[in-house]
């Protein structure tokens, strides 16, 4: 029985965890509405990922410029905040359907703002959610947080597909707003004592901000360990993004069979496999001494698996997919558990800041050159060719740096 301080479900983890379940659920279905939305009104594939990209932009910059006042100031109250502003967003998106207007500028520009606000909240919630996790359970708390995300979608996607088949995309709209609106108010109940704050708020300034950011940089150069995993993860993402890129594509070319259904299934394996793989680690300790090991295993199987399945029949696909998603939430559970565990909480927003800032200009640089070569060369080759990078990756990023690495991994958290 859990009891003072090795306690997980104490009041705050509770409300954060119920409040993001809630908030996740109108995301999964923002995301999924949105897209469909601008493909409905313009009938453009061209626009419809000129889009997509926009919301993508900001998520480049705005994690590392987030990051110093994250270190700063209150990272709860720019949580809520964020979801008070985006409740209020998506109801004026509700209202905007509800008397038919579509301008696309417009939409882009929101897209923008969904994604300027989607990339400062991550970094905020990454670097106030370990202050929410008692000691010894960092494992178990992203084992948590590891099963929302796949959880919302696979229960919202579905419920977003039915609504706008019978009854419109506008209802999904206040859903959303509804479940944002009700992550905020539950977000502001939150009492944890932010010790980063103190006095650094009043110190803060243009010339502070700078040398902040350089100090996270010099940080990141500073600790070998985390600097492999980053730029290895830059890597993975770039990697993983072409792959993800032309996994559609090759299913829709497939001859005399139904390809999206199959992609439907073969992803939804993938998403079965995290939720199974999330719940193994909620009850599953795995031993300390060996989880540098248990990564790097796990780095190269799923490179294996993501470059070969697409050769193999559709029910073998299946099954790979579903190991790759548990392999997938182990790779996750280490290295966040283990990450965030080792950070200072006082430089935790701008190392989570340059983080996401790299994964996601890897995920759009990936994306661009999908685009590029994905009519020229055979899509499965092109992903075996992806793949065998990211093995080459471990192999040059995280082995030579393994002592460091091991440092950060084989610790019970």
């Amino acid at each position: 029985m859990e009891t003072g301080k090795n306690k997980l479900w104490t009041r705050d983890f509770t409300i954060l965890t119920l409040g993001t379940v809630v908030s996740m659920l109108g995301n999964a279905v923002a995301g999924f509405a949105i897209g469909l939305l601008v493909l409905d009104k313009t009938d453009s594939v061209l626009l419809y990922a000129l889009f997509m990209t926009c919301y993508s932009i900001p998520r480049i910059i705005l994690p590392m410029i987030a990051g110093p006042y994250l270190d700063r100031f209150s990272r709860k109250r720019v949580i809520y905040s964020l979801d008070f502003l985006s409740a209020a967003l998506y109801i004026s998106f509700f209202v905007l359907l509800l008397r038919g207007y579509f301008n696309y500028t417009v939409y882009l520009l929101v897209s923008m703002l969904i994604g300027a606000i989607d990339s400062v909240y991550s970094v905020a919630y990454e670097s106030f959610y370990p202050l929410l996790i008692s000691e010894g359970n960092f494992t178990r708390a992203y084992s948590i947080d590891s099963l929302i995300y796949p959880l919302s979608s696979a229960i919202m996607v579905p419920i977003a597909g039915w609504c706008y088949k019978t009854i419109g995309l506008a209802p999904l709209f206040l859903f959303n707003s509804v479940t944002f609106l009700i992550a905020a108010i539950a977000e502001t109940q939150i009492q944890t004592i932010e010790t980063h704050i103190s006095d650094a708020a009043k110190r803060f300034s243009g010339s502070q901000f700078i040398q902040d950011l350089k100090e996270g940089f010099a940080f990141l150069r500073r600790e070998r360990g985390l600097n492999a995993i980053t730029w290895y993860f830059f890597v993975l993402m770039l990697m993983g993004a072409i792959c993800s890129t032309l996994t559609l594509p090759y299913f829709k070319s497939l001859a005399n069979v139904d390809g999206i259904m199959q992609y439907t299934f073969v992803m939804g394996a993938s998403t079965i496999g995290r939720l199974v793989g999330g719940a193994v680690h909620y009850f599953f300790r795995y031993p300390a001494q060996k989880k540098y090991y248990i990564a790097l295993f796990v780095y190269i199987m799923i490179s294996f698996i993501d470059g070969a399945y697409l050769f193999f029949p559709f029910w073998l696909m299946l099954l790979f997919m579903f190991v790759e998603g548990m392999l997938g939430v182990t790779s996750y559970n280490i290295r966040i558990s283990s990450t965030q565990n080792y950070l200072p909480n006082e430089i935790r927003g701008r190392f989570n800041g340059l983080f996401q800032m790299l994964s996601i200009l890897g995920t759009i640089i990936g994306q661009l050159i999908a685009g590029v070569i994905g009519d020229l060369l055979p899509i499965r080759w092109v992903v075996v060719g992806a793949m065998s990078v990211t093995v080459v990756a471990v192999l040059l990023i995280i082995v030579p740096n393994g002592e460091h690495v091991k440092k950060l991994y084989n610790v019970n958290v």
